[in-house]
């Protein structure tokens, strides 16, 4: 009786929805809020403040649910809830400026467990690394190279600056494969956040869900997931077995 390598039925599943005929990863496009750090708590904390101080109706965890759009489209898409129209440009960006300072007010938040762990396995494998975040803040930018030092080369990293289109819409990870040179055949994105993971989908990648917040497994699976991990540490502990059984389940083409 054949062996059945670990992710096999996972594998097919995409291969099957995506019309491909194998995966041959080249290149990881990874998220950073929730992914490479532990920023979220931060993040919906400074949001929680500044939309309640709009006087906007609001919850915390709801921003869980906004992570990876751009801070300009989560600022219209609230304004257009409360007051049924979109913000001004000199409310996107006075808004964003109130809670980026409020961010920066909060404690400096740490590299998420397992994340260098993982960087680190994916460079030794060989496969090129893009940074790939909704986020304009520069607080997170700026500690990149150093908190993670020779993972991503000089230009590999799209930010908010850097696309139309946020997450959900796949535009900011092809515009990752374009920097990599690589077709979404041979792209692996990681993601915690199930717009993220959308965007990914969307974007044609084999595409990981980590669930480092209060986001249900159901809802990465929902929004296009390949394969869940319930945290950094175990993706990172799993990540040469994926490959590996990526590098070896092939399908008939369709």
């Amino acid at each position: 009786m054949a062996t059945v390598l670990p992710f096999h039925s996972e594998i097919v599943r995409f291969l099957e929805r995506h019309h491909y005929q194998r995966v041959t990863p080249r290149a990881a496009l990874i998220d950073m809020d929730g992914t490479l750090y532990d920023s979220m708590k931060n993040h919906t904390a400074s949001w929680y403040r500044l939309i309640s101080e709009a006087g906007i109706p609001c919850t915390r965890d709801e921003f869980y649910l906004y992570e990876g759009r751009t801070g300009a489209s989560t600022i219209n898409a609230l304004v257009n809830r409360a007051w049924g129209r979109d913000a001004t440009d000199e409310e996107k960006t006075e808004m964003y400026h109130k809670k980026t300072v409020y961010f920066n007010e909060l404690p400096p938040v740490e590299p998420m467990p397992g994340a260098f762990e993982m960087l680190n396995l994916l460079k030794e494998m060989g496969l090129r690394r893009v940074l790939v975040t909704g986020s304009g803040q520069n607080s997170l930018l700026s500690r990149i190279d150093t908190d993670f030092p020779g993972i991503f080369d000089p230009g590999m990293r799209v930010t908010a600056r850097d696309v139309k289109h946020g997450k959900p819409h796949p535009e900011p990870f092809i515009r990752a494969m374009q920097l990599a040179r690589v077709s979404p055949s041979q792209s692996i994105v990681v993601e915690n956040a199930p717009l993220g993971v959308e965007a990914g989908n969307k974007a044609g990648a084999f595409t990981v869900g980590v669930v480092t917040g209060p986001i249900p497994v159901e809802e990465m699976e929902r929004a296009g997931a390949a394969v869940v991990f319930p945290s950094m540490e175990a993706f990172a502990e799993a990540l040469p077995t994926l490959i590996f059984s990526l590098l070896s389940t092939s399908i008939d083409p369709l």
